[in-house]
């Protein structure tokens, strides 16, 4: 598959999106999940349901994925990711877990903490490409006029 993956500034429309990623940090390491009918590892982050906000949607993400109880969440940019005809949207956050709790029973088997994205990605050709852009915004290389 030929994936075209753009990293954009925050600033469309609510409405425009269809997913929120969390890149969560959790005592220094990254949150990586499985669902429970795959065995492949993925960045949490999910469908933005009806009249959920973007933060909304990654709030109950990461509660529902990770176990998260007690955390901090900010968004980072927003990207596309173009499939031939089909273009999607969605958001990027960053959220450090301070606490965690019990996963819930809907689709999880496993939650990882890892230093690196492991090889075996749901979306091989999606995920390192968000992680490395994360990882820009973050150290100030990718928006440095966003820095906090």
């Amino acid at each position: 598959m030929n994936f075209k993956i753009d990293i954009l500034q925050t600033g469309s429309s609510d409405s425009s999106y269809k997913y929120s990623i969390i890149f969560a940090l959790y005592q220094g390491k990254w949150t990586l999940v499985r669902n429970k009918d795959r065995n492949t590892w993925e960045i949490p982050g999910g469908h933005i349901e009806a009249g959920e906000s973007p933060l909304q949607a990654a709030t109950r993400e990461l509660q529902e994925e990770t176990g998260a109880l007690e955390f901090s969440i900010r968004e980072l940019c927003d990207y596309s990711v173009e499939n031939g005809s089909n273009k999607t949207f969605g958001r990027l956050f960053f959220a450090e877990i301070e606490k965690t709790g019990p996963l819930s029973d809907f689709e999880i088997a496993e939650v990882m903490y890892s230093e690196v994205l492991p090889e075996n990605l749901t979306y091989p050709h999606i995920q390192p490409v968000l992680f490395e852009a994360v990882k820009k915004i973050l150290t100030g290389d990718l928006f440095p006029e966003n820095r906090e």
